[in-house]
């Protein structure tokens, strides 16, 4: 007997239904069992994983090495000695090095991390300062910092309204700044050395310091924290305004550096050790030559989107372009440099943002991020490769000095014995710890150092004790610290400047203090 043969049409209904029973038993399996919602759960996680992933390199360029910049004049010993922004057999560095560099303006901040991770550029623009805050979400890529670009020397400017003409003013005022990044560093610093904190201001958080200019003009805020060329903008725009103060005293506080991945520096040495060498070379060239440094305004204007030759020009005179020798320093390889140092404000800065709550976790010492092995072994010498001076301050009588207009004002109590003016070890640890730091970062500003005591005694003898306190303290900083005698303006105001009653113990005691006061050059 034959057996029975489904009909096409019949295995085509047994086909659906099987697929449909599969099918409505998997969607049961996965929506009502906790095996089914365990599976869910790690296939959205691994999309998310594989979303936030750094795809592949797209770059197309045939540069040995990338470099990642920001429309900033700093980078200008680099790009000048390159001849340009792309890569070119034109280039220095090829001609002397075989090297083809391509830079990059990568202006907006996340995108040019996400272009250091994805492996689109090598080495990445960072400042120091503000470094701290990125290294949780750079960890994973063991970044190491290579070599100091430049110091600002004017490039960022704090700018206010009418009436406000010295730190100790904002209080109390609304601030706009990019939070998190170099112009916040110096928000924080200068508030350190008028006396006050973040608190005492009310912050108004900007995505960049063009948006904290843009703010500032529409007369929305009292002060903003801008980049050079929208600091002459504001002031032009806003009646009254005027720039507080700028890095160009703030000389040591924003310090451009490059980071790269500890295992591409591992693996390109030699390449790294020419790029340097190179770098140097043109810095040191632009530092010493007009024509130099016109060439690389020109270059800059090129490649800057709306930059005349007149901005680029101002763009490189805001900034120190730094040499070997500064780098030498810059990484504590000069054992008899006394100036700032990257380890000092890495560290500073990790503690002040630590402190503010911008910075979760562990954040790795400057000892485990600074490479300094490329500076230790380059070959480069000579008076153009040295690092840069001490200020020479002019001297000044004392009646010039009083009536020069104070930037910020720093209070400090220091404790004398009755009569006497010496400092002891005690008085030397208050000074290294509450303004030794802030005098360093703003070197180009004068000190006015103010002696003043209770009014216990004559008066006579009290104006007398007073400046000789505070010329001890202007000695221990020239000979302690190696700053310029010049730059201390030393007065003494015996009784005359009291902040306290002299009729209580407490009151006498804020009145015998050391006022110190920045003063723009």
């Amino acid at each position: 007997m034959a057996k029975p043969r489904l009909t096409a049409f019949s295995k085509l209904l047994l086909t659906i239904l099987i697929v449909g029973g599969i099918f409505f038993g998997g969607q049961y399996l996965m929506n009502n069992t906790d095996i089914g919602k365990n599976m869910r759960n790690k296939a959205k996680e691994q999309i998310n994983t594989d979303q936030n992933k750094p795809k592949p390199s797209s770059s197309s360029s045939n540069a040995d090495i990338k470099i990642g910049v920001v429309t900033w004049g700093g980078y200008a010993g680099g790009q000048y000695f390159n001849n340009g922004f792309v890569a070119s057999k034109d280039s220095r560095f090829y001609k002397d090095y075989g090297l083809l560099v391509e830079f990059k303006i990568l202006d907006d901040f996340v995108p040019s991390r996400a272009a250091w991770k994805n492996d689109d550029v090598n080495l990445l623009w960072c400042t120091v300062d503000a470094l701290p805050t990125e290294m949780g979400d750079l960890k994973d890529y063991d970044p190491v910092i290579v070599f100091q670009a430049d110091w600002s020397r004017g490039g960022d400017a704090i700018v206010a309204r009418r009436g406000i003409n010295r730190v100790s003013d904002l209080k109390g005022k609304r601030v706009a700044v990019a939070e998190m990044t170099p112009s916040h560093s110096f928000l924080l610093w200068l508030l350190q050395a008028g006396g006050l904190s973040q608190s005492d201001v009310e912050i108004i958080p900007q995505a960049s310091a063009m948006d904290a200019a843009a703010v500032f003009k529409s007369n929305q805020v009292d002060a903003a924290v801008v980049w050079s060329p929208d600091d002459e903008a504001c002031v032009e725009a806003v009646p009254g305004a005027r720039i507080l103060e700028s890095t160009r005293s703030a000389s040591n506080i924003i310090a451009d550096a490059f980071i790269a991945k500890r295992s591409w520096v591992n693996s390109h040495q030699k390449e790294l050790a020419n790029l340097y060498e190179g770098w140097m070379t043109g810095a040191a060239e632009i530092n010493n030559n007009s024509q130099a440094k016109e060439k690389a305004a020109k270059i800059l204007q090129e490649n800057f989107t709306g930059f005349s030759l007149d901005m680029t020009r101002q763009a490189i005179n805001n900034v120190r372009l730094t040499t070997h020798g500064d780098n030498m320093n810059f990484f504590g390889l000069n054992p008899k440099y006394k100036g700032v140092k990257g380890e000092d404000l890495y560290r500073n800065m990790t503690n002040t943002y630590t402190k503010l709550g911008f910075v979760e976790g562990r954040i790795p010492a400057w000892r485990q991020i600074a490479y300094p092995r490329i500076i230790q072994n380059a070959n480069l010498s000579g008076a153009a490769q040295a690092a840069e001076g001490v200020k020479n301050f002019t001297k000044v009588t004392n009646n010039e000095g009083k009536i020069k207009k104070a930037i910020a004002t720093k209070r400090v109590s220091i404790a004398f014995r009755t009569g006497e003016y010496k400092l002891d070890d005690n008085a030397k640890y208050i000074i290294d710890k509450e303004f030794v730091d802030i005098a360093k970062a703003f070197s180009n500003a004068r000190i006015r150092i103010e002696g003043n005591t209770d009014n216990t005694g004559s008066r006579a003898t009290n104006m007398a004790l007073s400046k000789k306190r505070a010329q001890s303290v202007a000695n221990y900083l020239a000979t302690e610290h190696n700053m310029p005698r010049n730059r201390f303006i030393v007065i003494g105001n015996g009784p005359d400047k009291p902040v306290a009653s002299n009729d209580t113990n407490s009151g006498r005691s804020k009145n015998r203090r050391t006022d110190f006061e920045l003063v723009r050059d």
